[in-house]
């Protein structure tokens, strides 16, 4: 059974993480993505570093399921011809900076002209409006100008601390394909599409909200400056590893108490409400350190697990490919890639009952897929010598 976007066309001509990630989650849930790519290189990503038989994993992981058309946008038959794949196509996304796909000729009007219910989305650093709007955007500027690194850092006079992972860009193409399915599910109600914008800044602010932002919520009540957060986090040595201990509601602290055989922490005067266990979260977590370290991780997940404690080990990169609860829902696939080899990946996180999810294709070679897709949408093979010819595609 065939993935639940199955039937669905989407025209991508996004590069580098937030936009193909974006496209790469609706490929494996079984839409036909079309990779439009400069002829030179390709898309930024190609060139990154840990490579295997001409590809980088930065490619392969968020280019699977997905053919690559090489075009040149600049000359005009390359133009026609993107347009041509349009018109038959559902999605059409876009992550140039504002005002590179008006300078092409590719802006929303031109796109609506010839595919007139597609769903057109713009992926942006800051938004197409705005002082920022026209500012080049990474993720640490993202982590930067959103607070992010400030809540990372747990008080507003510490030193911000950037998170070691691309949480911006990666959280923007997971709230994309969110966004692209529900225009999708709009147009088959209404039968019209529309034109969805999406910034990296307001993907994270929005991110943020829920949780960190309770001191912003009450209007007239904002403090000065945010209350600091406890300056331990919460991870813990245990005699030969590392654990995590969440605790949150009254009946976990007491069952922590217990686990560690520490009664007497119920009568102390400072731990005796969930309020006074905030205030003194420094002392609460510097003693919960002291009684772990003289353990085993095991010993104590183990105590800890029993007592209906919140618990896990923390595991490197290495350990969670071959952990049991990873083995268990079958999270981590292996497949064979024609010119990488045997990957290894995590498999699309939803899990589909009757529509399931797949990996049917690797991360295509530049431009492979150029004839073929030109062939499927009316060029004949006459035509698509002479696009060749004139250095208009690239590719196969």
């Amino acid at each position: 059974m065939p993935g639940p976007l199955n039937g669905y066309r989407i025209v991508d001509l996004t590069q580098n993480v937030a936009g193909p990630l974006a496209t790469m989650i609706l490929g494996d849930q079984g839409a036909d993505v079309i990779k439009v790519e400069p002829l030179e290189g390709g898309d930024a990503t190609r060139s990154s570093a840990q490579r295997r038989g001409g590809f980088s994993t930065s490619f392969l992981n968020n280019n699977r399921n997905k053919r690559s058309v090489a075009l040149d946008l600049k000359a005009a038959a390359g133009r026609r011809a993107l347009l041509k794949l349009c018109e038959g196509a559902d999605v059409f996304v876009q992550n140039f900076r504002p005002g590179v796909v008006e300078r092409l000729g590719l802006d929303e009007p031109a796109v609506r002209a010839v595919a007139p219910n597609i769903v057109y989305v713009s992926i942006s650093g800051f938004g197409e409006i705005g002082p920022y709007a026209q500012k080049p955007v990474y993720d640490p500027v993202i982590q930067a100008y959103s607070g992010l690194a400030t809540v990372q850092a747990g008080a507003d006079d510490l030193r911000p601390r950037m998170l070691r992972t691309i949480l911006p860009d990666k959280l923007t193409a997971i709230t994309a394909s969110q966004a692209i399915t529900a225009a999708l599910l709009a147009r088959e109600r209404t039968g019209k599409g529309q034109h969805v914008r999406l910034s990296m800044l307001e993907a994270v602010v929005a991110f943020l909200w829920p949780s960190d932002m309770g001191d912003q919520t009450l209007v007239g009540d904002e403090p000065a400056t945010q209350e600091k957060a406890s300056a331990t986090d919460l991870v813990y040595e245990t005699g030969d590893g590392w654990i995590t201990v969440a605790v949150q509601t009254n009946a976990q602290w007491v069952a922590l108490t217990q686990a560690l055989s520490k009664p007497e922490w119920l009568d102390d005067e400072r731990f005796k409400t969930p309020a006074l266990r905030q205030k003194n979260v420094e002392m609460r977590l510097k003693l919960t350190q002291e009684a772990l370290a003289g353990g085993t991780s095991e010993h104590w997940l183990d105590r800890l697990t029993k007592a209906g404690v919140p618990c896990a080990p923390v595991l490197t990169r290495n350990q969670l490919i071959r952990a049991p609860q990873v083995e268990a829902l079958g999270m981590i696939v292996e497949t064979d890639h024609p010119h990488a080899g045997r990957l290894r990946q995590m498999r699309n996180a939803a899990r589909f009952a009757a529509t399931p999810a797949s990996i049917r294709r690797g991360a295509p070679a530049l431009g492979e897929h150029t004839q073929e897709v030109l062939a499927e949408i009316g060029y004949s093979p006459a035509e698509i010598a002479g696009l060749r010819a004139d250095g208009v595609i690239g590719g196969k």
